[in-house]
């Protein structure tokens, strides 16, 4: 596996917001986290790439114990995720972003003999184009369309070759067009890359139609989980997240 999470808990001032989950994602893999907002998803994200630590359970990553972890040490692991909002440097440019993100993994700052703009040039613009924005390299992060902006951040966490990618609503307020383009990009970089994902997400046709696994959260614990078919037709899940009756 390349994740495991175990019995996993975290408590924010007496309010159990993760509740015993356990979670596991195979190589290769594309799964989601869905369930109603406060369920837990971006908690458990967080405490799974060192944004928080957990009061409890064990995550492993590759079979090493990363629990409790810092973030960059997380991430040079093999780890990488976006957002929910859009966290990119909105006044730098799009080939600056990506840039930035390549000498963080590759542990480079300023070299007296090489002008910062040559460091790693052709991965740099390699990383735009598979994301898309090869045409925008030089437009100003903040200026680009919010759908744009989503795809910059994908090329920042791409930056540091990851072998498993975390996506927190990778389509949130997203036109449909966007979100279509979005989920197939998504897709292309997956195959390509052979990435591992785990994402979470609101849009029911997005988690379907990609989805190979899907656990679903409410109040912090895991009430469902199993391929689409199986989740779609589980009554506990239709009942609580789909709103439908069993």
């Amino acid at each position: 596996m390349v994740l495991e999470v175990r019995e996993v808990r975290k408590v924010f001032d007496g309010f159990l917001a993760v509740d015993g989950v356990n979670v596991t994602v195979a190589g290769g893999d594309i799964c989601a986290i869905i369930g109603p907002n406060g369920a837990g998803k971006t908690t458990l994200f967080n405490c799974i790439t060192g944004h928080l630590v957990p009061d409890g359970g064990v995550i492993r990553f590759k079979g090493h114990d990363i629990t409790g972890w810092p973030a960059h040490e997380i991430c040079r692991q093999g780890v990488a995720r976006s957002f929910q909002r859009i966290n990119i440097f909105p006044r730098l440019t799009v080939f600056e972003n990506v840039q930035a993100a390549v000498l963080s993994h590759r542990r480079r700052g300023r070299d007296l003999f090489t002008p910062v703009e040559r460091l790693y040039r052709e991965e740099t613009l390699a990383l735009l184009e598979q994301v898309g924005l090869a045409g925008e390299a030089e437009a100003v992060g903040g200026t680009l369309s919010y759908g744009y902006q989503k795809q910059l951040e994908l090329g920042i966490a791409l930056a540091s070759r990851p072998d498993l990618l975390l996506l927190d609503e990778p389509t949130a307020g997203m036109s449909g067009q966007e979100t279509r383009m979005t989920i197939a990009l998504i897709e292309r970089i997956a195959r390509e890359r052979r990435l591992t994902l785990l994402f979470t997400e609101h849009d029911m046709d997005v988690v379907f139609s990609i989805a190979q696994r899907i656990t679903v959260m409410h109040q912090g614990r895991i009430i469902a989980e199993g391929s689409p078919d199986e989740v779609r037709i589980d009554s506990e899940v239709r009942r609580v997240y789909l709103g439908k009756a069993k």
